[in-house]
């Protein structure tokens, strides 16, 4: 087993990992939907949220290139002011990262949420103090792929990737943490399934809080 109590540093993704933003970000991509004429129920949304939003809406409705752009700061003029705090922290979040602040551990949030909107939710749910960096993607489409947007973190928070853990609810998580040389640790709270992620290559998987808890702070028990 892995032990992850000895990384130095811990970077978190915000979406079903942090929080549970489902209610903010559906309502946003319903009202993007909208101005295409096109009706969808929220449980079908639910995919939007950890992907970038240019890949959902070419993926998942066809959009073309220049629909997307388009889509996306339809989506933001709800997103921005309304849905950005259709939000909610996850119980116990701020405890775990509280602790692991106390051991001297770096802890940064990486995202592909736009950073701007990284920050506003951080500073919305008291969370900032706790990160050494809050890294994100730009409002202009630039660093939305998770590994790009996991580089950047790092090297504002002068971390090695050898020194490093992910925590992430999907397999873009893993998938950007692994192109970085950053192992990942699943977590089944968001809104990725354990086959998703140990598809993806997760070298572990938590549960929920407690069991994520367990994996940072403690290291594992002998057999």
């Amino acid at each position: 087993m892995h032990d992850f109590s000895n990384k130095k540093a811990v970077l978190f993704d915000l979406d079903g990992t942090l929080t549970d933003p489902s209610t903010g970000i559906t309502n946003a991509v319903m009202y993007a939907l909208r101005h295409y004429g096109i009706s969808a129920g929220r449980e079908e949304l639910l995919r939007f949220i950890g992907p970038p939003l240019t890949d959902s809406f070419e993926q998942f409705y066809g959009f073309s290139n220049e629909q997307t752009v388009e889509a996306v700061e339809v989506y933001r003029e709800y997103f921005r002011d309304i849905g950005i705090f259709e939000n909610t922290i996850y119980p116990g979040v701020r405890a775990l990262l509280a602790a692991l602040s106390k051991t001297g551990r770096t802890v940064i949030m990486a995202t592909s949420k736009p950073e701007v909107f990284a920050q506003r939710i951080a500073d919305h749910f008291a969370m900032t103090p706790f990160f050494h960096v809050i890294a994100g993607s730009c409002l202009n489409g630039d660093r939305v792929r998770k590994g790009d947007v996991i580089a950047y973190a790092l090297r504002q928070a002068g971390v090695d990737p050898s020194d490093a853990v992910m925590v992430g609810d999907r397999e873009h998580d893993c998938i950007g943490a692994h192109q970085c040389g950053v192992p990942v640790i699943g977590v089944l709270y968001g809104f990725g399934s354990r086959a998703e992620l140990t598809a993806a290559g997760a070298e572990a998987i938590a549960g929920d809080l407690r069991q994520l808890r367990r994996i940072l702070l403690a290291p594992p028990k002998q057999d």
